[in-house]
């Protein structure tokens, strides 16, 4: 309560100043920018925030930020304490003891020094520290000993959440590379499962240029040259399988999409922005994790949804003549409560949630 109490009563507002200073600008800046970096991370961390261990984490990262953030501006705002000006043993005669600061025109009390740079004699000094502007001193010693404590802990969470996100995503990189795909044949090859499943078809996905050995499959990414093999255009592929195969099942895939998409219906503008707190807090905080884009939508509009997520669509707008020529299509996401589903599509009703989720 010291540190709020401090900034309320401000006995002098001119305190803020101190915030304007090489050293609390890089040591916020730092702490701004471990605390964001570490939040997103836990975030599309495999440890999901609705699980126990995943909320136990990010309340764990909030409360790190916090707590060296009250320790820092009570560091800073609080100060260490300065000796009264004029200040003067009850005993005169102790005055024989101490030394005389013409600065502050006072006797120097046990333990104080005078700090150059505050001006003024400070109580149980012990440093001038330019982090906090501010000397640390009587007042503010535990508050700043605190934040040299808690600043290595917090940073070392923050580590292992930067580490653990690299490792799972150099994990599945690895993995898919083993297997001969990219990103993206991987989710092609999921969603042909899916396809054959849900319509229970006949037939087996075979992808084609999986070679069946995990040591070829890797040479042809890392090779000693550096240069990758092939010419980029042509494949080698698995027996039964042809250059096309892959993109056949694009196409049906596609064609399939446009069978499963629903139409919506506009009920709410909505001005395209990434975090729209307007439209709900856990639509704000569920925004998808993609450098896809979202889309502008007006009140009347049409929409056909491909996939979505809880709080979220994504689709493409059904363009009419009052659009500009030349723009063929316009597609992204959106929130979910800003439309609701056409009354002819109800057979359809649970489409965009059959996709991946969490792509």
């Amino acid at each position: 309560m010291g540190t709020f109490c401090s900034v309320i009563k401000f006995e002098n507002l001119q305190e803020l100043k101190r915030l304007c200073h090489w050293g609390p600008i890089i040591a916020l800046g730092v702490i701004a920018i471990c605390s964001t970096m570490a939040m997103i991370d836990s975030v599309l961390w495999y440890w999901p925030l609705h699980t126990t261990g995943g909320s136990v984490n990010f309340i764990m990262l909030i409360n790190w930020t916090v707590m060296i953030l009250y320790n820092y501006f009570n560091a800073m705002f609080v100060g260490p304490g300065f000796v009264p000006l004029g200040w003067k043993p009850e005993n005169s005669q102790d005055s024989m003891y101490l030394q005389y600061c013409q600065v502050c025109q006072a006797y120097k009390a046990p333990r104080s020094h005078h700090c150059r740079k505050c001006n003024r004699c400070v109580l149980k000094m012990d440093h001038h520290c330019p982090w906090i502007n501010n000397c640390c001193g009587y007042q503010n010693h535990a508050s700043f000993t605190l934040f040299l404590l808690l600043a290595p802990l917090g940073c070392i969470h923050a580590a292992f959440i930067f580490v653990m996100t690299m490792y799972t995503q150099l994990y599945n990189r690895i993995k898919i590379i083993l297997r001969n795909q990219t990103s993206i044949e991987s989710w092609i090859e999921e969603k042909a499962k899916d396809r054959i499943q849900y319509y229970q078809l006949d037939e087996v996905f075979v992808f084609p240029y999986d070679t069946g050995s995990r040591w070829k499959n890797f040479k042809q990414v890392f090779t000693w040259s550096g240069v990758p093999e092939g010419d980029g255009l042509e494949w080698p592929v698995r027996e039964g399988c042809h250059q096309y195969s892959l993109t056949i099942e694009q196409l049906k895939q596609k064609a399939d999409k446009r069978v499963r998409s629903v139409r919506y219906k506009v009920i709410e503008d909505y001005s395209g922005a990434c975090c729209p707190l307007n439209k709900g807090i856990k639509t704000f905080f569920t925004s998808p994790c993609t450098e896809e884009p979202r889309i502008r939508l007006r009140k009347g509009e049409f929409i056909l949804a491909t996939r979505g997520l809880r709080y979220w669509l994504y689709g493409d707008k059904i363009l009419d003549d009052s659009f500009i020529e030349g723009v063929s299509r316009i597609r992204g996401w959106f929130p979910r409560n800003c439309v609701e589903k056409c009354p002819c599509d109800a057979e359809t009703e649970q489409a965009p949630e059959g996709e991946k989720k969490n792509r």
